[in-house]
């Protein structure tokens, strides 16, 4: 991380400090290499409701309670408004699709990097659009020596998702009330970027997708990388 985009971030918000203690991390296409199963999913399950959505739709409203990507793709094509029970049944479609594919892989380079960041002493969170119980536990099952539960945040814990700030507030919150300078967000997807920012926490992206560099950062990374593996080979606090 360099010290000129370090001091930049500082002035924009008018911090007087970067003294991270946390990490919180995106889950799908950070975590997991999980979009390419999730655009397939989201544009069969769609399909049956009359929506058509694109995978690049998929990538683009990323990291967004799916609920309300729903709301928004109905409103847009259909005219309609629908009830978050109606947008809950259609989600519960998608999500059945998901799971009938093969479990995503870890993304390469992930476990390296969050072996550097405990070697840090810093803490590690996640915060995920998803609240998926299944996801959940294959989270804690796959990185138990760096998390627990209590400092994951997912779409049942706020109301407003990505892109508002909400999410990385919570997760703030959940790493011991952390304020905005005590943390880094590494994202992969425009409406994370744009939360991360939001809330005024460091933010790295990791283009793990097929959008452009340019699309995260116009969104307000801080920093681009083009994989996880770079990242961590680049790690340093």
């Amino acid at each position: 991380m360099t010290e000129q985009v370090i001091q930049g971030y500082l002035e924009k918000h008018g911090f007087g400090q970067f003294s991270p203690k946390a990490v919180l991390f995106d889950m799908d296409g950070v975590l997991y290499d999980s979009m390419p199963n999730h655009a397939i999913a989201w544009q069969e399950s769609m399909k049956t409701f009359g929506i058509h959505m694109t995978a690049n739709d998929a990538y683009a409203t990323e990291g967004a309670r799916g609920i309300d990507t729903i709301r928004m793709m109905v409103k847009q094509q259909q005219g309609r408004d629908i009830s978050l029970e109606e947008a809950q049944r259609m989600y519960d479609e998608k999500t059945r699709l998901f799971h009938l594919m093969p479990e995503a892989k870890m993304m390469p380079g992930i476990q390296d990097l969050m072996k550097k960041i405990h070697a840090d002493g810093l803490s590690i969170g996640v915060v995920t659009g998803s609240g998926q119980r299944p996801l959940i536990e294959r989270l804690l099952r796959d990185f138990n020596d760096y998390l627990d539960e209590s400092r994951i945040v997912t779409a049942y814990d706020v109301k407003r998702g990505k892109p508002y700030p909400d999410p990385y507030l919570m997760g703030l919150e959940k790493a011991g009330n952390l304020k905005p300078w005590e943390a880094i967000v590494v994202e992969n997807a425009p409406l994370g970027v744009k939360a991360g920012v939001a809330a005024r926490i460091f933010t790295i992206a990791v283009n793990t997708g097929p959008l452009e560099d340019d699309i995260l950062k116009n969104a307000g990374a801080n920093l681009v990388f083009p994989t996880m593996v770079s990242l961590a080979e680049h790690w340093a606090i």
